[in-house]
Formats: structure tokens, sequence, C-alpha cells
């Protein structure tokens, strides 16, 4: 068997070339591009990176961004305000509120603040709700990023035996539902799981989100297995004496082991910020069409 590394690069790019097209013709037809606002609050390095790369995008298949740098001792009431503008402006189709916030603002009051219909990322409770229960809502963008990847690589999943490791709202619980949706049988691993191993093991389509580097071992991987890696840890290598991104996934025990597997960098990564603006484009089209 040789083992398939999954280009997430490439599938992104392909996704992104699509929705310049989309883009293209949605500016033709109502006169206006499709905007995306971005509120980065205070000087994180990582996040700041975050932001000029999807602000890059957005601006390369030609939508509009609206950057807004507000800075580290930024008051959790100006933030909301800044929000509420934001709802209520025609420009704007998506509204995203780059994390961590500082420690003296409540991400979860100023998520809930993010009108559901212009939440492109997809963390809105009203979002969930719809993902729960079959509706019309906004997908969270690094799930959503998965499923194509799974899919570039299995096509049809019903039926298969999808494992997730990592329950968290971000990615774990909206993936679990998706896999549903697409007649897969799921099982959603966590910290109390029995025998993690062995869940693993039994996995034709392996999702791991845990935030652990390289927790899941290559003898925990069924041969033929499909692994997507979401996490993104940054360690520390003496041999080079700089510092490396290695997922949660030990890639290169995996690799001799499964069909297929994304790397760290460059597999979830990029789709998760195409996903981004291919929510963007949806809720402009909603807007337009007045589907909310």
């Amino acid at each position: 068997m040789n083992p398939k590394i999954i280009d997430g690069k490439r599938i992104a790019t392909e996704l992104l070339d699509n929705l310049r097209n989309e883009v293209t013709s949605f500016r033709k037809q109502y006169h206006r591009k499709p905007g995306l606002a971005v509120i980065l609050v205070g000087n994180n390095a990582a996040s700041s990176i975050y932001v000029k790369n999807k602000i890059s995008q957005t601006m390369q298949i030609g939508m509009e961004s609206f950057e807004h740098h507000l800075k580290e001792q930024t008051s959790e009431i100006e933030l909301l305000t800044l929000i509420n503008t934001l709802n209520n402006s025609e420009k704007i189709d998506g509204i995203l509120v780059q994390l961590p916030l500082p420690a003296h603002i409540d991400a979860k009051k100023v998520l809930l603040a993010i009108n559901p219909a212009k939440d492109v990322d997809g963390f809105h409770p009203y979002n969930a709700g719809q993902l729960a229960t079959g509706g019309e809502g906004l997908t969270p963008c690094t799930p959503l990023g998965c499923m194509i990847l799974a899919k570039s690589i299995i096509g049809n999943l019903t039926g298969v035996e999808a494992v997730i490791v990592g329950r968290s709202n971000i990615v774990g619980k909206p993936l679990a539902q998706l896999l549903t949706v697409a007649n897969a049988t799921v099982t959603l691993a966590h910290s109390g799981t029995q025998d993690l191993q062995s869940v693993c093991r039994r996995a034709e389509l392996l999702f791991v989100a845990v935030g652990q580097p390289k927790m899941v071992q290559g003898s925990w991987i069924k041969p033929g297995a499909v692994v997507i890696d979401v996490g993104i840890n940054r360690l520390f290598d003496l041999e080079t004496q700089k510092h490396a991104l290695v997922g949660d996934v030990d890639f290169d025990a995996a690799l001799p082991i499964a069909k297929a597997i994304t790397p760290v960098p460059g597999g979830v990564g990029p789709m998760t910020i195409a996903c981004l603006l291919q929510n963007t484009l949806l809720s402009a089209n909603r807007r337009e069409n007045q589907v909310v």
C-alpha cells in the first residue's frame, strides 16, 4: 500500500478558484462585493498572522475585507458596540472575531452578539442548533473543511466507521453532526473514553482534534484508514534547534499504516480559510435573497 498525503493546499486552492468565479457572478448580479469584517483585539502574534492570511485570501477572490484592529485595552462594551454596527451594515455579510480575546473580555458574550446570519465562523448557538436539526445555518469552517478532505479520498461516506477524538464545540461536535448527515457510523471519543487506542483502531476514517502533539501513535491506527489531523502544535526540535509545527497524530509513525493522511501544516488549515470565505459568499447570497 502506497500511503497518500492529502494535499489540503491544493484542494483549498481549487475551492478558492471556484469561489472566485462565483464571486464574479455575484458582483455582476448585485453590483457589489461580498464583505467580510475581521476583528482583531490586541497584538497576539499568531492571531495577527491568521488575520493577515484571511484578509489576503478574501481580497484575492474579489471580496471586500473590512479589518478592525483594536487595542489590547479595548473594553468589552466598545467591542460589542462595533459588532452591533457591523450587524446593521449593509456592506457586511460576514463577521469574524479572532480568538483568543484578552482576558477582560467575555468571548462567549461577544460571539453571542454576532448576528447568526453573519456568523461565518458558525459558532453562534443558533447555527449550532440549525446544524443539529438539519436547518439552514452556517456550518463551522474547520469541520466543513474536514468533510471535504475526507470525501476527496473516500467519496460516499455511507456506512463508513468514523471516529472523532475530541468533543469541542468548534470541531468535534459539529463534525459528528456532519458525519451523521452523511450517513457515516460515528463515535465521538474524548477524555472519558475507555481504551481509546482500541476505539481509534476501529476507525476507517479517523479525525483527531485534541491539541496534544503526536498523541495518536501509529499503533492506534487501523491499516488502510484515512486520517484527518486537525491539531496544530508548536514544538521545539532539539536537532534543528528550531520550532516546528506538528499535529495531534504522530505523522511519521502513521504514514506507513494509513491509506491517506493530512500533513501539518498544509492539511486542514488551508481548508478552514477557504470554507470561511465559502460561508461569507453563502451569507451574502442569502441576504440578497432575504433568506435568514
